[in-house]
């Protein structure tokens, strides 16, 4: 039985969808929105919400490493260090801002169709991002 087995496949095999869902968690992390179709976005969102709550366990040497395995900091010494202030990022200001939320750290907006193969597209960010942009005003 596959109760609560639900992933979608997004058409790739396994290692591939893997290190897109990373690489789309590193760059929802590092730009916190990105533009992306509307199945992606729901899968990375449950990707990056867990990541998310594993920060906020606090900043010890194993919830890094936890965060660490995740996001596979196992690359090219180029794309080590982008990840690493992804890290960062993660543990010092996302784990900070949503400290006091249980859950539900990202909207999706659905936008217009794609031009070319008329896929429904999407904007992922988190939830608090225009309060920081305000801020920062």
């Amino acid at each position: 039985m596959r109760h609560k087995k639900h992933t979608a496949k997004l058409n790739r095999n396994c290692g591939h969808r893997k290190a897109m869902l990373v690489n789309l968690a590193c760059s929802l992390i590092e730009h916190d929105q990105i533009k992306t179709t509307v199945v992606r976005a729901k899968e990375l969102r449950r990707f990056v919400e867990r990541l998310i709550t594993t920060a906020k366990g606090g900043d010890t040497v194993h919830h890094r490493q936890l965060a660490y395995a995740t996001l596979k900091i196992n690359t090219p010494m180029e794309k080590v260090q982008t990840k690493k202030l992804v890290l960062d990022k993660l543990f010092t200001d996302l784990a900070l801002r949503f400290a006091k939320r249980p859950g539900g750290y990202t909207r999706i907006i659905r936008l217009a169709h794609r031009i070319g193969d008329g896929a429904q597209m999407c904007l992922i960010q988190f939830v608090e991002a225009d309060a920081v942009e305000a801020a920062a005003e």
